[in-house]
């Protein structure tokens, strides 16, 4: 009789084990590869963003838009170019990028910071080969359906052919 309280409490034992033992690994492999570099895609959300620009101040002057970009996040990549489109009234055009550029991977750590620019021409307002804009979007390689906006303060941006905007690839700050 005395074995039965042992083999009853052997098996509790056992199956208390047991139940601490899983399939489900992410919680053990995320601690175990915290500081694994990560080849995800940098999220918007994840990012402070901060504008500068140097606004053409008259129709014909060239001018550059700045977005800077601080990853408040984990470890990401950047695989690309940002996506950036001006918005005007009734028409929503996409901006190139830079001529001749090639899009680069760039992995950015807690805390670093990119950037990237859009050059435009100051276009005359009204005209028919300017677009009358009021905001710009941005997105990210890899999350392109989480756009931020910029109201654009800068004036009519010149459309024609030869003239239009264009945007650069991520370029690290810093040394």
């Amino acid at each position: 009789m005395r074995t039965y309280p042992l083999t009853l409490a052997a098996a509790l034992a056992a199956t208390v084990l047991l139940t601490g033992c899983s399939d489900d690994k992410s919680g053990g492999d995320d601690v175990k590869n915290a500081d694994r570099p990560s080849d995800s895609a940098c999220a918007l959300g994840d990012m402070g963003v901060e504008v500068g620009a140097a606004a053409a101040p008259a129709a014909g002057d060239t001018g550059t838009v700045t977005v800077t970009l601080t990853n408040k996040g984990a470890q990401c990549t950047l695989k690309g170019f940002p996506g950036v489109d001006l918005l005007a009234d009734d028409k929503t055009t996409s901006v190139v990028p830079d001529e001749g550029a090639k899009p680069q991977s760039l992995t950015l750590g807690k805390g670093v910071t990119t950037s990237f620019t859009i050059t435009y021409v100051r276009g005359e307002a009204g005209s028919a080969e300017s677009l009358d804009v009021h905001k710009a979007s941005f997105t990210l390689p890899g999350d392109t359906k989480t756009a931020h906006e910029l109201t654009w303060s800068y004036g009519a941006v010149d459309w024609r052919d030869d003239q239009k905007p264009s945007v650069s690839g991520f370029e690290t700050s810093g040394d």
